[in-house]
């Protein structure tokens, strides 16, 4: 399987992504964030650093859950507009992340 490139949006989305885990993460450590979540110590780290800016749905589920956050909140922080970024029209074909 090919993987296409990162849009901008989607690497912006991703760096929100991170920064909103770290800072719920708090002084929690990362490996007792990530043994609670269920996913590896160095998955967690690299959604966090936005090495990985599409990770899939259920990982986010369980790292949200492990740090008590809602969906809706993880959502609604990341889809935030980005004032330099150029909106995607509708008809095209972009991979929408978090999807269900």
């Amino acid at each position: 399987m090919v993987r296409l490139p990162l849009t901008p949006v989607e690497v912006e989305r991703g760096q929100r992504l991170g920064a909103l885990l770290r800072r719920a993460r708090g002084e929690r450590s990362m490996l007792e964030t990530a043994l609670d979540a269920r996913v590896s110590p160095e998955t967690l780290r690299k959604i966090e650093t936005g090495r990985v800016a599409t990770p899939a749905f259920p990982t986010i589920a369980a790292i949200a859950d492990a740090l008590g956050l809602s969906l809706d909140a993880v959502w609604a922080e990341i889809n935030q507009p980005e004032r330099d970024v150029e909106p995607t029209s509708p008809g095209h074909n972009t991979r929408e992340w978090l999807a269900s």
